[in-house]
């Protein structure tokens, strides 16, 4: 190789590497260093060494190249995961009254269903898919789905179409985090993840917060600008998702290597044949019975179709849509069992929270849902502490442990709390729980993403959301029905009492519409209450026997879930640390094509 032929290759190869980010361009001096060294043969093997931790970590052009691009793209993956989470709340504080304009009351859970589903079979396929063809086009598929969706369901004349619209809407917004996290992994090392990771948790926190008031606000409000208030529910996402395009189109350009693999149709077939009748299953299971006919079918459809899945994905090998190989990774398999603790136990309890603030603190949806506001500061807190120490390349195993730990332990406070308890003491465990949602979620996923080949980042990724959001689905639905399995009880016991059973025998009272949901859930007729304002009208001496039902009712649930996270920090034990890489996914893709030039 001569002097000159070296030197040719050496500028080709800066400038492909340089290529994709618009905010670094290296200075004369760098480039000559560049140049020196590559002209040496004896110093090429050295960047082979992609992935070793130490002695070959990312100087400091490279991170501050990194930071500055992922500042300039985050705000486009923030739009996006906001989009996603926004949507899913503001429906919740708003269905009543879109399924009264569009004349479907009993067609209601379908638009929630319908997103439900899609979203959650899409997940896995936006991972695999983003790993093959690059983050870039799958997110901005994503977005445009999602929009596309939702100003279809700004046009829905019916319930039966605002449910196929919203399943549209779900279609994009399987993408939406999955991928936005991927593209988080590909730009910055997992040493410093956690915090831009941490941005993503604030903004999911944020829209779980203000999306019930945004959706009680523009379901009340009538008519605006000539359209029904419920209607800008969706039309708010346009300018959302506008701004999340035009970010990612115009900064994001992380190199990708294009790789020839098999599509598994068999496989994304056979899991959306397993999942959505268990996501049926867990949001109808209650309302239905768990034992009815129909709720067995799904289970026993769920089943089958996951048995499928696995021998689907065993005979695909390395091009499966979840390959099984990764769970021969400790640290992965691991994290991935943790997350569904989480999921299930972690968010199946506090998901009880909102409702106990409203019927035992005798709070307003608006002021109930501001009291949630301490979780976020829990959150920051969290953030803030495992960047630092992931930072230095410290232990990470501690953050889930601690994480499920304090979640467990504020679990256990919360039984003691009653209808007399100040309003602090509530809001200082929410506390609690924002430490251990920021120690677990985040955590996990770094280490996750940390254990698999950089190949396979994006199917990592997304098979933990996937897990961890069915995982969430069926602990939501489970400890609601263990409430609403112990609530009759404890109305019965209450009723024994000499001044409410005089108040329940009483005529009047009997036949007054709004004492009626007393009477239905003690005796078992109601298994859900989609509505505690009726407590504000309801005679005193059934209102006040039913927030204190409701209480011991709520103490079953935190204290299932107390257990639960002891399970999960016992079981966060087991995670194997591997050393953080100091590259990112798209730094060692950049050294791999420069060994490649050498050789």
């Amino acid at each position: 190789m001569t002097t000159s032929s070296s030197a040719r290759r050496a500028r080709g190869r800066h400038r492909k590497l340089r290529g994709w980010s618009r905010a670094g361009r290296r200075g004369e001096k760098h480039r000559r260093e560049d140049e020196a060294q590559s002209a040496d043969p004896v110093e090429a093997p050295a960047v082979e060494r992609v992935e070793a931790p130490a002695g070959d970590g990312a100087s400091q052009e490279e991170r501050e190249r990194t930071h500055r691009l992922i500042m300039a793209v985050m705000p486009g993956l923030m739009a996006g995961m906001f989009l996603s989470a926004l949507d899913q709340m503001v429906m919740s504080a708003s269905i009543r009254t879109i399924a009264d304009d569009l004349g479907g009351l009993q067609l209601q859970a379908w638009a929630t269903t319908a997103y439900l589903i899609t979203s959650t079979v899409t997940t896995p396929l936006y991972g695999k898919l983003s790993d093959i063809y690059g983050r870039k086009p799958l997110f901005v598929a994503a977005v445009l789905l999602f929009t596309a969706g939702s100003l279809a369901c700004a046009a829905a004349g019916t319930m039966h179409q605002l449910a196929l619209f919203r399943g549209l809407q779900g279609l994009g917004g399987g993408g939406l985090t999955a991928v936005a996290m991927a593209i988080t992994a590909d730009l910055v090392p997992p040493r410093d993840r956690a915090r831009y990771q941490g941005m993503s948790m604030a903004v999911w926190l944020s829209a779980s917060l203000l999306g019930p008031l945004v959706g009680g606000l523009f379901a009340g409000a009538g008519d605006v600008l000539g359209l029904s208030g419920w209607r800008w529910i969706f039309l708010i996402n346009v300018p959302v998702a506008a701004v999340a395009l035009v970010v990612i189109v115009r900064v994001l350009n992380v190199p990708h290597r294009a790789r020839s693999r098999r599509i598994d149709h068999w496989g994304a077939a056979a899991i959306t044949a397993g999942t959505v009748p268990l996501l049926l299953l867990a949001e109808q299971g209650q309302q239905r019975g768990w034992t009815s006919a129909w709720s067995l079918t799904c289970a026993a459809l769920g089943v089958a179709g996951f048995l499928g899945f696995l021998l689907v994905e065993r005979r695909m090998g390395a091009d499966a849509l979840i390959p099984l190989h990764l769970f021969r990774i400790p640290t992965f398999s691991v994290a991935v069992a943790v997350s569904m603790l989480v999921g299930g136990g972690m968010f199946g309890a506090i998901s009880v929270v909102p409702l106990y603030l409203q019927i035992v603190g005798g709070n307003a949806p608006v002021q109930a849902g501001l009291m949630m506001l301490p979780m976020m500061a829990g959150v920051v807190i969290s953030t803030i502490w495992s960047s630092k120490v992931l930072k230095r390349g410290g232990s990470y195993k501690m953050f889930p442990v601690v994480g499920a730990f304090v979640t467990g332990a504020g679990m256990f406070v919360f039984r003691t709390a009653g209808p007399g308890t100040p309003s602090w003491v509530p809001m200082l465990v929410l506390v609690a729980f924002g430490i251990g949602i920021g120690n677990c979620t985040r955590t996990l996923m770094v280490a996750a993403q940390n254990s698999v080949p950089v190949a396979d980042i994006g199917t990592a990724t997304a098979s933990v959301t996937f897990f961890r959001q069915v995982a969430g689905v069926f602990g939501v639905a489970l400890f609601l029905s263990v409430l609403f399995g112990a609530l009759p009880g404890r109305l019965a016991e209450a009723a024994d009492r000499p001044e409410v059973a005089a108040a329940a025998a009483d005529p009047a009272v009997a036949r007054d519409p709004r004492n009626a949901p007393f009477f239905e859930i003690e005796d078992g007729s109601r298994r859900q209450l989609d509505d505690s304002s009726f407590l504000d009208h309801a005679d005193p001496r059934l209102s006040g026997p039913f927030r204190e039902a409701f209480d011991t009712a709520t103490d079953l649930v935190f204290l299932i879930g107390g257990g639960v996270m002891a399970v999960t920090a016992v079981l966060a034990l087991f995670l194997k640390e591997v050393p953080l890489r100091e590259l990112s996914a798209a730094q060692i893709a950049e050294r791999e094509t420069a060994a490649k030039e050498y050789a």
